[in-house]
């Protein structure tokens, strides 16, 4: 029996036992610090040469030049061909309902003008160029790259420069496939800080980017924290997490196998089922012990079930939703009848999964939102990556003569009253005589 944790908002010490639960620190000790400091300065200082030397040394993969870490698009699209008809079809049509949800959120510029003529407005602009880092090795992730690389197309960046480690020459067929669909510019064979530091700085074949997205380890998280200023960032994201909420109305197996949907990732991820029927949870409890055993990851899961799961009782659905918004979880299944109605009271989640039939792992390959979100409670103030990621937004002010000189009045006042007189002037002088 797995010794998951049962908490009840019946008891004194509910919140202070909750707050504990779902406490998360992402912090880098100093000899993670220290190596991704020393790791950043050498790409930065000798480029393509500490590329190389770093990708021996942590890949085991021995390479003279840099042409040597480049993959040519068109084994990207020869990647693709290989594929088998279930999978070639599976992606393109991911891709295809990734990208038709990133139209929807793709902002435009606009402007007005006032009675005096001045037009005031908002121009968006697309970034140049980013990089996306792609796990690697063993590992394959090619919903990541198009999460990833779609919104950015979107919104109109025309340069993505990914990034994946290829541990003693290991190449995923299906991320290398995913890249080619997702229209990938250049791939490098390089991973961990030094691939960050790559994006960030610039070497002689690397260019340097505008933003870099991506999961990555502790390692690239910490480098990513690092170059931020120099470029910017997605998010540092923690381990992936996942919270039900059920009126006890579900097959209890199906929310059993929700919450190994996400423990499976990693021993540190967080998956929580809230319901106000005590009898449901005993029923998931005994549905978990069953369907574990048959799990191939069962190891994985029963740790991070163990550490950091949990079955709460709650005395209703509008306590239900009280625990969920101070949660704030990374994915938030709403396994209820009106799951329609609910949702409105929900203010902090990285994605909302409505009603019983609609599995959090639909959301991670196919559905069409994104699935890069926040994490460790980070919901509370911050959002899934999406097309608004990758534009930015200028102002856009233009003054006529009249308005220049009834504005020029205000700006004086305010200027000389912060004491900054320069400021004033250069107002005063389009005021009219």
């Amino acid at each position: 029996m797995i010794d998951i944790k049962r908490l009840s908002t019946e008891s004194l010490d509910f919140w202070t036992q909750l707050r504990q639960l779902v406490a998360w620190e992402a912090v880098s000790d100093g000899k993670i610090s220290d190596a991704v400091n020393g790791i950043l300065k050498s790409v930065r200082e000798n480029g393509d040469a500490a590329l190389i030397e770093y990708t021996g040394q942590f890949d085991q993969l021995e390479v003279s030049t840099m042409a040597d870490l480049e993959i040519p698009l068109e084994k990207l699209a020869a990647a693709y061909e290989r594929l088998d008809q279930p999978k070639k079809y599976a992606l393109d049509q991911a891709a295809r309902r990734i990208r038709s949800y990133a139209e929807h959120q793709k902002l435009e510029s606009w402007e007005y003008v006032e009675p005096d003529g001045t037009l005031l407005g908002q121009q968006i602009t697309a970034l140049d160029r980013v990089g996306l880092y792609v796990p690697g090795g063993k590992a394959a992730y090619p919903s990541s790259v198009l999460m990833n690389a779609i919104p950015a197309h979107v919104a109109g960046v025309k340069d993505l420069i990914m990034v994946v480690p290829t541990p003693q020459g290991i190449v995923n067929n299906l991320v290398l496939a995913a890249a080619y669909i997702a229209g990938v510019n250049r791939v490098f064979t390089i991973g961990g800080a030094q691939a960050i530091a790559a994006l960030a700085y610039g070497t002689e074949t690397v260019p340097a980017v505008d933003k870099i997205v991506g999961p990555g380890n502790i390692y690239v998280a910490t480098a990513k924290r690092m170059v931020f200023g120099t470029v910017g960032i997605d998010m540092i994201a923690g381990p992936s997490e996942i919270l039900v909420v059920c009126d006890g109305r579900t097959d209890p197996e199906w929310i059993a196998m929700d919450l190994f949907s996400q423990a499976e990732h990693d021993e540190d991820t967080q998956a929580i089922l809230v319901s106000d029927d005590s009898v449901f949870l005993d029923k998931v409890q005994l549905s978990i012990d069953k369907l574990i055993e048959d799990m191939p990851r069962k190891q994985i899961i029963d740790t991070s079930l163990s550490s950091r799961g949990a079955l709460i009782k709650v005395k209703d659905m509008s306590e239900a939703v009280e625990v969920a918004n101070f949660i704030a979880p990374e994915h938030l299944e709403l396994s209820v009848d009106n799951a329609s109605e609910i949702v409105g009271d929900i203010r902090h989640a990285g994605a909302i999964f409505m009603g019983r039939y609609t599995a959090e792992a639909l959301g991670d390959y196919c559905a069409g939102p994104n699935h890069v979100l926040p994490t460790s409670r980070s919901a509370r103030f911050s959002s899934p990556l999406g097309v608004y990621d990758f534009q930015k937004r200028s102002s856009l002010i233009n003054c006529s003569a009249e308005s220049a000189s009834e504005l020029g009045k205000l700006a004086s006042v305010l200027a000389r009253g912060e004491g900054l007189v320069a400021h004033a002037c250069s107002a005063e002088y389009r005021i009219k005589k």
